[in-house]
């Protein structure tokens, strides 16, 4: 039943999302959840309309990514909900705190146990999303709403950070809600051992040729500064995943700059008797499939024991927070020496892979270059899955935490230019998307959104007319082209046709360059096609070198 002069479910759920600090969302309206459109602007919350539900997702994901702070998906009932899966799964594996809200099938036209075949019924939404969030949440009444959504806000930012599923039925938002109860409190995280700390600090102060690596849920957490000054106390390089690249400034003198899965990174990890690892798992991506041996001794810094145990077993574990754990580590840490000595070798194998990459890919060395001298500092640069988007992966210099976004979480195509959508809606600075002539297909419609909400995004579309990673993958085994030839449309046409400015380039020269300071520094969005054919690095699995 409606409303008739108390505050309904619509508003309840308006000024939970408010309590958690949200002031933006993204979504698409339908006729379920459109109580929900009216709500949200009245509450202050800018509701920023996608052309597809995995976009309202993705912009979502993007948003988390850049700021650290909740990013929220409002999408209707059944298949709207549906559209968002691929989007999440990405948010799932990169731990994005992300909040799924959908709504369902009026609670009135519910049979228990039958499927009826109301509109957009489905007979278990929430199951949908368990394998790909950390918890899925309903409503079980109007008064439920403000509960359920304070409760996904506290699941989805509370370490390890993910998405959360939050799903109410439609007559709920127009229905008359109670006042809420209080918020409940807030979940305190596990301390470190005293005695643990003091072990791990004697083990890493003895070793010989320690090594940091650190993982997303280091950046996260807002460990740099940290990771910083132990590394300069153990005179121990740190290798960065995809996840925490920019956790230190790129000039910092224990900052292995290029992936591990260079032969010059990867001797360290190899040549290390202790390594300390902060905040990750050591995925596959990240490890070559687990071919990198398991050092001597690993030491583990994590929120979550079994995350931290599941692939390499360490010999000691330090549960808590990164940031607290690792500062304290670096309290009573004395200071060795070898810094310099570190700072020069690692010097030396920026030079040796930079001109390998310049003498064996040297389109690639000039996407780079150009990408260095022009992308602004405030700007965040987010890269889809394509051969352009894994060189940026592992060898763009990412000046600062929460610069680059890069969906190696679950490796989603097409995540790129619509998590630009929210990069740019953070309001910090301008999105500079980078993807491939198929990935920006998926999600092409958003440049509508684009224009009509004056949202500050570059996108570069590098085109190769196909699938340039699996083309390169049947070309390498000796196969015919099948299904990687694409025919691919006049993107400057078509961006134009949405009223967004383009032009294209051969090359990433210099008229690559000129084109790409002029779009970055305007303020509106734009699109820039580059006709180019990259190899893939050697960060790619087809790459991998064997040890």
């Amino acid at each position: 039943m409606a409303a008739t002069g108390g505050c309904t479910g619509g508003r309840r759920l308006a000024d939970a999302l408010r309590e958690l600090e949200v002031d933006r969302a993204f979504g698409l309206p339908g006729v379920h959840n459109l109580p929900a459109w009216n709500a949200l602007p009245q509450q202050g919350i800018r509701l920023i309309g996608v052309r597809h539900e995995q976009s309202a997702a993705f912009a979502a994901d993007g948003y988390a990514r850049a700021t650290g702070r909740l990013g929220v998906a409002v999408v209707t009932t059944g298949p709207g909900a549906a559209n968002t899966l691929a989007a999440v799964g990405e948010a799932h594996a990169s731990a994005s705190p992300v909040i799924v809200i959908a709504t369902d099938v009026p609670s009135t036209l519910r049979t228990p146990g039958v499927v009826r075949g109301a509109l957009h019924e489905t007979s278990d939404q929430a199951a949908m999303f368990a394998p790909v969030t950390k918890a899925t949440l309903t409503a079980d009444s109007p008064d439920d709403i403000a509960r359920v959504v304070r409760r996904a806000g506290r699941i989805a930012r509370r370490p390890q950070s993910g998405p959360v599923y939050v799903g109410i039925p439609a007559d709920f938002l127009t229905a008359e809600a109670a006042d809420p109860l209080p918020a409940e409190s807030t979940e305190v995280i596990h301390r470190v051992d005293v005695a643990d700390l003091l072990q791990a600090r004697e083990v890493l102060s003895t070793a010989r040729r320690p090594v940091i690596w650190a993982g997303g849920g280091a950046l996260r957490a807002g460990a740099g500064e940290a990771l910083g000054e132990l590394a300069e106390c153990l005179a121990a390089p740190i290798i960065t995943t995809y996840a925490a690249r920019g956790i230190v400034p790129p000039d910092h003198p224990c900052r292995a700059s290029n992936p591990v899965h260079t032969p010059e990174v990867g001797a360290l990890w190899d040549e290390a008797d202790v390594v300390l690892a902060v905040g990750t798992d050591f995925d596959g991506m990240m490890t070559q499939n687990w071919r990198m041996p398991k050092p001597p001794t690993l030491i583990t810094i994590n929120v979550d024991t079994a995350d931290a145990a599941k692939n390499y077993p360490p010999d000691l574990q330090l549960t808590g927070d990164a940031r607290e754990v690792t500062e304290n580590l670096a309290l009573g840490m004395p200071r060795r020496a070898g810094l310099t000595e570190l700072s020069r070798r690692l010097d030396d194998i920026e030079t040796r892979v930079r001109r390998r990459i310049r003498r064996e890919e040297p389109q690639a060395a000039e996407l780079l270059t150009a990408l260095a001298e022009t992308v602004p500092d405030d700007a965040v640069l987010v890269s889809d899955m394509c051969v352009a988007g894994y060189w940026i992966g592992g060898f763009y210099r990412v000046p600062a935490p929460r610069k680059l976004a890069y969906p190696m979480g679950w490796g989603t195509l097409g995540f790129g230019f619509p998590a630009s959508l929210g990069v740019a809606a953070a309001g910090g600075g301008r999105a500079v998307c980078v993807t491939g002539d198929g990935g920006f297909l998926y999600g092409v419609g958003e440049l509508a959104t684009a224009i009509q909400e004056k949202l500050p995004i570059t996108v570069v579309v590098v085109d190769d007319s196909g699938y340039g990673m699996l083309r390169y993958d049947q070309t390498r085994g000796g196969l015919p082209h099948e299904g990687v030839d694409l025919v691919t449309p006049d993107f400057v046409g078509l961006a134009k046709s949405f009223g967004v400015d383009a032009d294209r380039v051969d090359g990433f020269g210099r008229a690559f360059r000129r084109r790409l300071r002029e779009f970055t520094r305007s303020e509106e969005p734009n699109l820039l096609v580059v006709a180019a054919e990259l190899t893939p690095p050697l960060n790619t699995s087809p790459r991998w070198y064997r040890r």
